[in-house]
C-alpha cells in the first residue's frame, strides 16, 4: 500500500474496554458497558473496471458485554479509499441481515486521521440494505460515523437511527481502543 494511503494507519489490532452502548429497549434504554477488538488487514489494492483504483483494508470487529462477557455484536467489512477523488467508504455486514455502503471525507488534524461517513435509507448512492424481517421489525434508517486513529489510538462514535418498538430512536456506540 501507498504510504500516502490513510487506511494504513489502521491496520494492526487494537482493543477497548471503555465503550459506551445505548441501545433501544422495549421498555425505553439499554445502557451497556462494552470491550471489544477490531483487526484490520491489509489487502490487495483494487481496480474497478480498469478505470478507479481503490485502496482497502478488511476488517472484523467484535464487541462483548462487560456485565455478562455476552457477544452483542459482529462485524465485517472494508474501508476503501479512492485516492482521485479523495473519498473514503465503509462497507458493513452484520449477522442481523442488515448491510451498507457508507461515504464521506477524510481530514487530517496533526497526527490524527479523521474518517466520517455515512449512509442512508434515501440517499441514493450511500445506502443500506436490510432484511424483510428487519425491514418490518427493526428498520435501519440512517447511519453516521467518525473514526479518529492516531498512532496509538482508535476512537470512534457512531448514531444508528433505528425505527424499532413504534418509535425512532438513536442507537449510539462510541470507545477509545488502543493498538496491541
Amino acid at each position: 500500500m501507498n504510504n500516502d494511503n490513510p487506511l494504513t494507519a489502521l491496520i494492526g489490532t487494537w482493543q477497548g474496554d471503555k465503550g459506551q452502548d445505548v441501545a433501544p429497549d422495549p421498555d425505553g434504554i439499554e445502557n451497556n458497558a462494552f470491550y471489544e477488538t477490531f483487526v484490520f488487514s491489509e489487502t490487495d489494492d483494487v481496480s474497478n473496471a480498469e478505470s478507479q483504483n481503490l485502496a482497502a483494508v478488511h476488517y472484523r470487529q467484535r464487541v462483548h458485554r462487560i456485565s455478562d462477557n455476552k457477544l452483542i455484536h459482529d462485524e465485517t467489512g472494508y474501508w476503501m479509499w479512492d485516492p482521485e477523488n479523495d473519498i473514503i467508504m465503509h462497507s458493513l455486514t452484520i449477522p442481523r441481515a442488515v448491510c451498507l455502503l457508507a461515504g464521506g471525507y477524510i481530514k487530517r488534524h496533526n497526527d490524527d486521521i479523521i474518517f466520517s461517513v455515512t449512509a442512508s435509507l434515501d440517499d441514493e448512492i450511500w445506502q443500506i440494505i436490510q432484511s424483510p424481517f428487519m425491514t418490518a421489525n427493526a428498520t435501519t434508517k440512517s447511519f453516521k460515523q467518525t473514526l479518529t486513529v492516531s498512532e496509538s489510538n482508535l476512537s470512534y462514535s457512531q448514531t444508528t437511527l433505528v425505527d424499532i418498538y413504534g418509535k425512532e430512536f438513536e442507537h449510539t456506540d462510541q470507545n477509545t481502543l488502543i493498538r496491541q
